[in-house]
């Protein structure tokens, strides 16, 4: 048999062995059993377990004769307490040296199996395998990176995308809220403006009545002036009633314009704002959306007639034009 064969055979006997085989608590008792030997043999064997069997193919063979005389020893030591007998003399000398014996052999064992261990170490170590599956994770990772940061660029145009859909439909939404504000405004002007029509038709109605009443009033027997002071106080009366009635006719006239004129400036800012968006979508000029957003809010926030104090017309009619004319000179100017 080769010396490759013969460190083969050995070794595997070593490494198959199983150290509980050793304790004998049956056989020997309480007193002469070898249970303390169990964990040095143990560690002696896992030592002989770091040993590749392939590795024994790449050794020498004074190496190859080492692990063999090394693998017979120990075994030999685990083959002299299979076979120990208490018959004899001094059973208990000779079990405390057997015991000794395989507690000491770990360091004789590992002084020469070590350096066999660490070549069978490195041998099974592949650095090139593990640079070249080093550089693939790591090329793979980039890759997953690269795609990683496409989607999450791609997710960001969406999100910037969504976000300014949401801010034109915020914007319209927002307009249309201001819009409806001036809805309910002209909704309820209109429906005064119509109470103060039927109003003043009911006191120009009375104010007719009265003056058919006053060319009659002085024919009632009761009322019929004797003399001329008694006529003065009946035209008088006559005058002041029709004046207050007129006044009344008057005032609730002016009353009924005052809310029918609110109701169209009110419906008016409303289709502004209404339109606004739609305008300056169209315009697509910084300078015209700006020109259409200054009449937009003159629209809205110059101040109206009330019908009862007549105003100047539409004052600060071409601000919008100057200040935007002024704004442009001032850009230039910059440039």
């Amino acid at each position: 048999m080769s010396e490759l064969e013969e460190s083969r055979t050995s070794l595997q006997r070593m490494q198959a062995f199983n150290p509980e085989d050793l304790a004998r608590e049956d056989d020997l008792g309480r007193q002469l059993n070898f249970r303390d030997a169990v964990g040095p043999a143990q560690k002696l064997i896992d030592l002989y377990l770091q040993l590749s069997l392939e590795t024994l193919t790449e050794l020498p063979v004074k190496q190859l004769t080492d692990i063999k005389n090394i693998a017979d020893a120990d075994f030999n030591r685990f083959n002299d307490v299979l076979k120990f007998e208490i018959a004899g003399d001094n059973a208990t000398g000779r079990r405390d040296t057997l015991l000794e014996q395989i507690s000491s052999s770990y360091q004789g064992t590992f002084n020469t199996l070590h350096p066999m261990i660490s070549y069978g170490m490195t041998r099974a170590v592949d650095f090139q395998r593990m640079e070249n599956e080093a550089r693939a994770t790591i090329q793979s990772i980039e890759d997953q990176a690269s795609e990683v940061t496409k989607a999450l660029e791609e997710s960001r145009k969406q999100a910037t995308s969504i976000l300014e859909e949401i801010r034109k439909v915020a914007a319209e939404q927002g307009v249309s809220q201001q819009a409806s504000y001036f809805k309910e405004e002209a909704e309820k002007h209109e429906g005064l403006a119509d109470t103060w029509r039927k109003r003043t038709i009911y006191v120009a109605i009375g104010l007719g009545a009265y003056a058919v009443l006053a060319l009659f009033l002085h024919k009632i027997p009761f009322m019929t002036p004797t003399d001329v002071y008694q006529s003065i106080q009946l035209v008088t009366g006559k005058i002041l009633v029709f004046a207050v009635i007129g006044y009344m006719v008057i005032l609730s006239a002016r009353n009924f314009l005052s809310h029918e004129h609110n109701t169209i400036i009110n419906k008016h800012r409303q289709n502004a704002l209404m339109t606004y968006k739609a305008l300056v979508d169209a315009a697509q000029d910084e300078e015209v959306s700006d020109i259409v957003l200054l009449h937009a809010a003159q629209c809205i926030f110059s101040p109206q007639e009330t019908g009862y104090a007549k105003q100047e017309g539409a004052r600060g009619g071409p601000m919008p034009v100057l200040e935007l004319l002024r704004r442009s000179g001032l850009k230039a100017d910059g440039q």
